[in-house]
């Protein structure tokens, strides 16, 4: 991963956390069940906007060079690597 998009990453993930500390801080508060509910969604959705660059990165990357080796094996494992991870989500 190129260390400035790493690093826009972590500074989105710092963000995400932020979001679910203020979540926590709702819940004590008591804030009324929908407010919290958006918030969690979006927070949610921050996560998986992270998790698609992370995957387009590997694919772009890991998965790109194992093509580029020829290797079959570690196409295969890079191939099996997506397939666990996805079944994982399930």
């Amino acid at each position: 991963m190129h260390p400035d998009s790493a690093k826009k990453k972590v500074n989105r993930l710092n963000r995400i956390a932020g979001q679910v500390r203020g979540v926590a801080q709702m819940i004590e508060g008591g804030r009324y069940c929908i407010d919290v509910l958006t918030q969690i969604q979006a927070a949610k959705s921050a996560l998986a906007k992270v998790e698609s660059e992370v995957l387009k990165d590997h694919a772009a990357t890991c998965v790109a060079e194992a093509i580029a080796s020829g290797n079959e094996a570690e196409q295969r494992q890079k191939f099996h690597e997506l397939i666990d991870l996805l079944e994982k989500k399930k």
